[in-house]
């Protein structure tokens, strides 16, 4: 599919209504899992990003190039809508336009922007800070004004929560969508009862709700937030750190025992070629072998 075509299609998913459970991805290999197991978005993860490439935490390393390259690899492994973590869009008006129209270009679907100041954090960890409240909206218009295809969505997230309260969060996010963001993105609520609060309070503009499991926002169920009328429900790094445990659980075997098989805690050789789809490739080849 073209990337006009994912674009179309997801707006008017969101649109429809429903909550969509959407897992993030750190590299292609886990864009084409989340594909295969059927799920209708994926994330791009600043965090698991920075992590898994770069094995440094979230702590504003990650370059908007690095992201536009794994953009494009995730890109070309599935047709599903991409939503990516930009964080602050990497500095102020001028550098969200330019952040837009590379990540557009890598075939993004979404671009969440952000309200910290730089360097950004993750949006669990302590120690964080917003911009004023004009410069945060600056980056939103910017980046509502640059978008080449209409149904390039723009996700504009508060960090607000931690330093100015749940009510301020509240206000940005409704500013935010004043100056044309498609969905709101209000992290680390820290009580069932602000969570619930968040869609009632925001009318009319899908909601996008972060759980980040050992994070500081409770988990809650899927139909429950679907219930509340979330338009997105994020688990951003749910494949990270499922790989983290496997790795180390595989490993530790490994180094205690000095060898492994496929009885052991590794996928099947099958699954593995199968994940990277070996078959299409290999009949690829056969075709055009034959000419």
């Amino acid at each position: 599919m073209l990337n006009h075509e994912i674009n179309k299609a997801f707006r008017e998913r969101l649109n429809q209504g429903g909550a969509i459970l959407m897992p993030g991805a750190a590299n292609a290999l886990a864009a084409r899992v989340i594909d295969q197991l059927g799920f209708e978005a994926v994330y791009i993860s600043g965090a698991g990003l920075t992590n898994t490439y770069l094995g440094m935490p979230d702590l504003g390393f990650v370059s908007l190039t690095e992201i536009a390259h794994h953009t494009s690899a995730i890109r070309n492994a599935t047709n599903l809508p991409i939503v990516v973590d930009a964080d602050t869009g990497f500095g102020n008006a001028l550098n969200v336009h330019h952040t837009v129209r590379t990540l557009e270009r890598a075939g993004a679907s979404a671009i969440q922007i952000e309200d910290q100041i730089n360097p950004k954090r993750c949006g669990h960890f302590s120690g964080k800070d917003v911009v004023d409240l004009d410069e945060a909206r600056s980056r939103i218009k910017a980046a509502a004004d640059t978008r080449l295809d209409s149904n390039f969505l723009i996700v504009a997230r508060t960090d607000a929560c931690a330093t100015q309260g749940f009510d301020a969060a509240i206000e940005r996010a409704q500013a935010f969508i004043e100056d044309g963001a498609d969905i709101t993105f209000v992290e680390a609520p820290r009580t069932v009862d602000e969570i619930r609060e968040i869609p009632k309070r925001l009318i009319g503009t899908p909601q996008l709700v972060n759980l980040v499991v050992g994070g500081k926002t409770p988990i809650i169920d899927f139909d429950e937030l679907d219930q509340m009328g979330f338009g997105l429900v994020l688990y951003a790094n749910v494949a990270l750190q499922g790989a983290l445990k496997g790795m180390h659980d595989a490993l530790s075997i490994l180094k205690s025992d000095g060898r492994m098989d496929e009885s052991g805690p590794v996928a099947r050789f099958e699954m593995r070629q199968g994940a990277v789809n070996k078959d299409f490739y290999d009949e690829m080849e056969a075709r055009y072998s034959r000419i």
